[in-house]
């Protein structure tokens, strides 16, 4: 059409927009980045109208274009929070300069930030107010040498394509965060399940210590009850009994885990890997075998959780498991080397293994980092031995 300036701009503005966020939010992780190359992108299809604008417009000389198109495409960005303005601006560009670039980057922004129905309402207004360009303003390039079919034919397709690629990317946008969400609740819940299992554990040893306790105060009770601390005997075994029955209250009544096994599960544990496919060379210091209960089912804990990725992800591959004390210190690593990529699908994982072992560590005083090295992948937990 004489007069209107438009460029092919629906495939480029896929284009520059999705090759910009990726540049953007893949690279730098930044909004703000993205919505400056959206704004360049848009400023750069637009320049190449200048020289038409300052023909079909005596107003705009080249300089005051440049400025005027500079401040339209700088609307868009603040097209997140307020969409709206650079939509205006498109507006006021068709009418004023009959340009075409505009109203697609701000269509796209609408529907993208505001959703569907929003996108369709400025569709139809911008599509309505075309018409009335075409039908009120003879004058206007494109209404001199087209019929309606024509007008509606470059007019409609611009604006329909634009909000509907918004609207797509808005329900992308919904759809991850839908699954970032799923994935912090898998952690959260398997966070919660681990601290259920370290109260189960905590329930099961210290049970286990405050029934000998009792035993042995009832009968120190009974061999004391002609003497003076007869009574004294008889109190501390009602207050363990107490304890005992206020432990069963807290723990076991809501339920949870079975107890974890210690250090001496490992060596069954290692010969299920390696029926699994995954065979485990098990190297372990006697000192392990005095660790607390407690701390004993944190060292299986985090060999079991290492073991089950390895044989999700690197499965044939052979697992060092080194069990040693440094000091104070029990140091426990895991390590393999990561196998080829097999085609076909990836293997389930919910990503929370980790977040679950790291919070049983962590419960005892230790630490735990889990890094992807030059040759395969680590593990390494250490506990404060005493």
């Amino acid at each position: 059409m004489e007069g209107v300036h438009v460029k092919p701009v629906v495939p480029v503005l896929q284009r520059a927009v999705a090759h910009g966020r990726r540049l953007a939010e893949g690279r730098s992780g930044s909004p703000r980045a993205v919505d400056v190359l959206t704004a360049l992108g848009c400023l750069g299809l637009m320049a190449l109208d200048l020289p038409g604008l300052a023909a079909a417009d005596n107003s705009l000389s080249g300089p005051v274009a440049a400025l005027v198109l500079g401040a339209g495409c700088a609307t868009l960005l603040v097209r997140r929070r307020t969409p709206w303005i650079s939509y205006l601006a498109a507006l006021l560009f068709i009418g004023w300069l009959h340009e075409l670039t505009l109203i697609q980057f701000a269509l796209y922004s609408v529907g993208r930030y505001r959703g569907r129905r929003a996108a369709v309402l400025a569709t139809l207004a911008y599509i309505a107010f075309a018409l009335l360009l075409f039908y009120g303003l003879p004058q206007w390039p494109a209404a001199r040498a087209e019929t309606l079919s024509g007008f509606l034919g470059l007019f409609v397709p611009i604006g329909v394509l634009a909000a509907a690629m918004g609207i797509a990317a808005y329900r992308h946008d919904l759809v991850g965060e839908l699954t970032d969400r799923r994935a912090e609740a898998a952690v959260l819940r398997a966070v919660e399940q681990e601290r259920t299992s370290v109260a189960r554990d905590v329930h099961d040893f210290v049970g286990r210590e405050l029934t000998l306790l009792t035993v042995r105060s009832e009968v120190l009770s009974m061999r004391a009850r002609s003497t003076a601390y007869g009574p004294d005997f008889e109190e501390l075994a009602d207050t363990a009994r107490r304890a005992h029955l206020v432990l069963n209250e807290i723990i076991v009544q809501r339920g949870g885990l079975s107890s974890t096994p210690g250090v001496d599960g490992l060596a069954a544990l290692a010969q299920e890997s390696g029926r699994a496919g995954s065979p485990v060379r098990l190297t372990m210091d006697r000192d392990a075998h005095g660790l607390s209960p407690l701390r004993q089912a944190a060292v299986y804990r985090v060999v079991q959780e290492c073991l089950t990725n390895a044989a999700k992800h690197a499965r044939g591959q052979t697992v060092d498991v080194s069990i040693a004390a440094q000091g104070p210190q029990l140091r426990i690593a895991v390590r393999n080397a990561l196998a080829p990529r097999a085609p076909g699908r990836a293997p389930v994982s919910a990503g929370s293994g980790t977040a679950s072992m790291a919070e049983r560590v962590r419960s005892l005083g230790g630490t735990l980092t889990a890094t992807r090295t030059a040759d395969g992948y680590e593990v390494v937990a250490t506990l404060p031995r005493g």
